[in-house]
């Protein structure tokens, strides 16, 4: 068996298409030792680290209702002014709780419910490899990119801010709560400072280079799974208030992506076509979510044709500046 880290970029309901990647990967004997991801690819990063296959993950996200994700309290309920009531006062327009319940739920029954319970043993002195899954969030009050659990440590000293500590559903739901979208998950430091936390890709949805170490001959490589848009002009349907901040938000994100795809990283991601499915198309049939699935699995073949790992070292580790980890996991200590 092959050795890999892997990241995953962040995309909505679109994160069905990674699914069908990680098939391909696995009936390729990899398997995957570290594991992060962004918003929907730190959905599928967390099952993956709790020990579901690709085809479990598969048969999750077929028979879920996607609709069930918009989730809403009794403000949202309100005839015509519902939402934006909700966005007013909770700075979102639907809870979140579902997925976070669901998601719980899923982890519970592979007996993973803290970080604690994803440390790799092997490496539980070195904080950039402690745990086997890292998840990327944003901080809105400070400004700053989380790499959760090792930033959960910037909160507070008091034992409950320990990275072991944190509730590994609570970081998946601060990863994907879209900014408006979503409500932001609320988090209080030790001095009393209300944190806002949304969706990581925010400000880093595709950060493939989180488990560089820096060295000219890695071990094993990092395979970045990206979700790409091969129509990324295709202007987006906005007739109203909810349409415009979907689009605001799908903007953004498929601007980290077309930065990312063009840098020295492509040759170690792998590009799976969206095929037209929007960010938060949460009606998506089951034919839709077949056709995604197949396109990450297509996507993983064409990689799998041109990857050469000692090509790779020799053309683009050899020579690489100090890996950019090296300041985010100097604030990441869990020591």
């Amino acid at each position: 068996m092959r050795k890999i880290d892997a990241v995953f970029e962040g995309g909505g309901v679109k994160g069905i298409g990674l699914v069908g990647a990680v098939a391909v990967i696995e009936e390729n004997g990899y398997t995957f030792e570290n594991v992060a991801g962004t918003s929907a690819g730190a959905i599928v990063a967390s099952l993956i680290a709790a020990g579901y296959k690709a085809n479990d993950i598969k048969d999750i996200l077929l028979n879920l209702d996607f609709n069930q994700l918009m989730d809403e309290d009794w403000e949202d309920k309100i005839p015509i002014v519902g939402k934006f009531v909700s966005l007013i006062h909770e700075k979102g327009i639907y809870e979140g709780k579902f997925f976070e319940n669901l998601i719980r739920g899923l982890l519970k029954e592979k007996g993973i419910t803290t970080f604690k319970d994803l440390i790799i043993e092997k490496c539980k002195d070195n904080p950039r490899y402690r745990y086997k899954l890292q998840v990327i969030a944003s901080d809105l009050t400070t400004g700053r990119m989380l790499v959760l659990p090792g930033d959960y440590r910037k909160f507070g000293t008091d034992p409950k801010y320990h990275p072991d500590n944190m509730d590994v559903a609570l970081a998946i739901r601060m990863s994907m709560s879209i900014p408006f979208f979503f409500e932001p998950v609320q988090l209080k430091d030790e001095s009393g400072q209300t944190h806002y936390i949304v969706d990581g890709g925010v400000l880093s949805n595709y950060p493939v280079w989180l488990f560089d170490d820096g060295t000219s001959n890695p071990d094993w490589p990092t395979f970045g799974y990206s979700l790409v848009d091969p129509d990324q002009n295709k202007p987006h349907d906005v007739n109203g208030p909810i349409s415009m901040l979907k689009a605001l938000f799908s903007t953004m994100m498929e601007a980290h992506d077309a930065r990312y795809i063009e840098s020295k990283d492509f040759v170690r991601t792998i590009p799976i076509p969206t095929i037209g499915v929007g960010t938060t198309d949460f009606d998506l049939s089951r034919e839709k979510k077949l056709a995604l699935y197949e396109s990450g699995k297509e996507a993983a073949r064409k990689f799998l044709k041109q990857w050469d790992f000692e090509k790779y070292k020799q053309e683009f580790r050899a020579k690489q500046p100090p890996s950019r980890t090296e300041e985010v996991w100097t604030a990441a200590e869990v020591r």
